[in-house]
């Protein structure tokens, strides 16, 4: 059987052993893009989301703060006369922009969060697995003044008779906004289920190490001559590497069987698999970075030029 036989039998057996190691429970979602891409994202909770808001309005009232300070000390620079009504006039402006245009511009850029989305490790994604578009973030932000202002709005105004009746309903009826993630399984608000997005946590890129650099110490010294290394080319390069980082002690077994068949091995024997395959895959990558150098780029085994 050919190498890459060998990993095409592994990949097969892990393919079909996969779907039973997976659970998704505990907020873990499957997404499959427009492109066919299977992702697994986990939801942001409750507990996240709620002090991602709250880290969000702290940075808002600290830069009306700051904004208010810059414009007494312009009014105080000029010697300009001012009152407790420009103030007012300042916090309404920057309460209007701060909501209609903070979450918007930071949720539509390249990372999707705001800044205490990023902090909580969460950022906005399209419910369906495609594209994040403009249109979605404006539409999930327009439905903030319902869900997070209306009802703040009534809770927080007093009134007398049928006035306080009618504040009564108001806050009740605005409670199914509030209480809307509570009652669904991706933790969406209604935003959320206008705009077809959702909140995830942020992945983390998670870079592979180089095998030919933290392998190489456990390649137990072994030296290959050109000739055995130039049993494979690149192909079966990267067939070797899938097989080295999936760990797979069956598979790694038979294809250093077959690899040292191959190139006629008459060193060690006791010399454990992956040791093996760490040492040949180094070796086998110098040699054919060193003949690219030359312009000789040889695609797989077959390629005898």
């Amino acid at each position: 059987m050919s190498l890459q036989g060998v990993i095409g039998r592994f990949r097969q057996g892990r393919g079909k052993a996969a779907p039973a190691k997976r659970e998704l429970g505990d907020g873990w979602r499957e997404l499959v893009t427009p492109e066919g891409v299977d992702l697994r994202l986990k939801v942001g909770s409750y507990a996240e989301r709620f002090a991602a808001l709250l880290i969000d309005i702290l940075v808002l009232v600290l830069g009306l703060a700051l904004f208010s300070l810059l414009a007494l000390g312009a009014f105080w620079v000029t010697r300009a006369s001012w009152s407790a009504e420009f103030l007012g006039v300042v916090w309404l402006l920057g309460m209007f922009v701060g909501r209609n245009f903070y979450f918007l511009v930071f949720e539509v850029g390249p990372k999707a969060a705001t800044p205490g989305k990023r902090a909580m490790g969460l950022r906005v994604a399209a419910a369906d697995g495609g594209r994040l578009t403009a249109d979605m973030v404006f539409a999930r932000n327009a439905m903030r003044e319902v869900e997070v202002v209306l009802p703040a709005t009534f809770f927080l105004a007093r009134g007398e008779g049928v006035d306080a009746a009618l504040i009564g309903l108001g806050a009740l009826w605005s409670l199914v906004f509030v209480l809307f993630p509570l009652f669904n399984r991706d933790r969406r608000r209604m935003g959320d289920l206008v705009a077809g997005t959702m909140v995830v946590k942020a992945p983390k890129k998670v870079l592979q190490a180089d095998l030919a650099d933290t392998e190489r110490t456990a390649s137990g010294g072994l030296v290959f001559t050109p000739a055995q290394l130039d049993a494979y080319g690149i192909k079966e390069l990267h067939v070797l590497e899938d097989v080295i980082r999936a760990g797979d002690r069956k598979s790694m077994a038979e294809v250093a069987m077959r690899i040292r068949g191959k190139i006629g091995w008459e060193g060690p024997t006791d010399i454990a698999d992956r040791t093996f395959l760490n040492a040949y895959y180094a070796g086998l990558r110098g040699r054919l970075e060193s003949r690219m150098l030359f312009g000789h780029r040889r695609k797989d085994k077959f390629d005898r030029t």
